[in-house]
This record gives C-alpha cells, sequence and structure tokens, in this order.
C-alpha cells in the first residue's frame, strides 16, 4: 500500500547501543523492503551480527561511523556507504564525537518484523576485534 511517511509516523526503539526507527516494516505494508533510520552516539555501536538471507545497505547520513565488513573495516563519513551481502557479518561503531545518523535498508523483508539478525559479538574472532 503506497503512502506518505511523516517523521511523526515513525516508529522509535531504543537499544543499548542506539535507536531504530523502523520507517518501512512489513506491519506498515512493506513486502519486501525494511528501511531504518539508526542513530549512533559517540562510543556507542551496533555489535557484531548477520542477516541470512537478507542484503543490506547502510549509508552514513551525518558523522562518521567505524564500518566493518568481517574483519576488515574503514571508516565512513557523511555521504559514504556500505553494501552487505547477505550473511556477511558486519558491525558499525561511532567513535566520532557526534551523533552519527544512517540509513538501512534491508530486503527481502523477512517474518512479522522483516528483519532477522544473528548476534556473533560474543565469538570469536568477532569478540576480540572491538
Amino acid at each position: 500500500m503506497s503512502r506518505f511517511v511523516k517523521q511523526a509516523d515513525v516508529r522509535q526503539e531504543q537499544f543499548d547501543w542506539g535507536v531504530i526507527g523502523w520507517r518501512l516494516v512489513p506491519e506498515t505494508g512493506s513486502k519486501h523492503l525494511v528501511v531504518m533510520d539508526v542513530t549512533l552516539e559517540p562510543g556507542e555501536g551496533h555489535a557484531f551480527h548477520r542477516h541470512d538471507g537478507q542484503e543490506e545497505m547502510i549509508i552514513v547520513k551525518q558523522g562518521t561511523v567505524t564500518q566493518f565488513i568481517e574483519q576488515e573495516s574503514t571508516r565512513l563519513a557523511s555521504g559514504d556507504s556500505v553494501y552487505l551481502d547477505a550473511g556477511v557479518v558486519h558491525a558499525s561503531y561511532n567513535d566520532g564525537d557526534e551523533t552519527a545518523h544512517l540509513q538501512v535498508v534491508i530486503g527481502p523483508s523477512i517474518g512479522d518484523g522483516g528483519y532477522g539478525l544473528v548476534d556473533v559479538s560474543a565469538e570469536e574472532p568477532w569478540s576480540s576485534l572491538r
């Protein structure tokens, strides 16, 4: 169902590593995509995880993040992005001095929430990389 999405319509969810604004999910009518606004405060990050069966694009809208693809990392700034194949382990950390704002697109949408996540942050080599 096509519709306008106003900022007031975006459901916010607080995590210990930041905030997700659920912009497009199955409950809002999406059949194929999940779109999120992600906020990472300085010193915070979304630890190592993967999305089995889902591709992901992370776009830095403001601030900077250290972005991992498996064990390789680089610093991404406003306007930079990263594409992740399905099942690839990744993490995003805000090592900067200002709040980082990211736009995240995941597809295809799966399950009721649209989003599948496998946390591997306690496993090696991921637990030693940060």
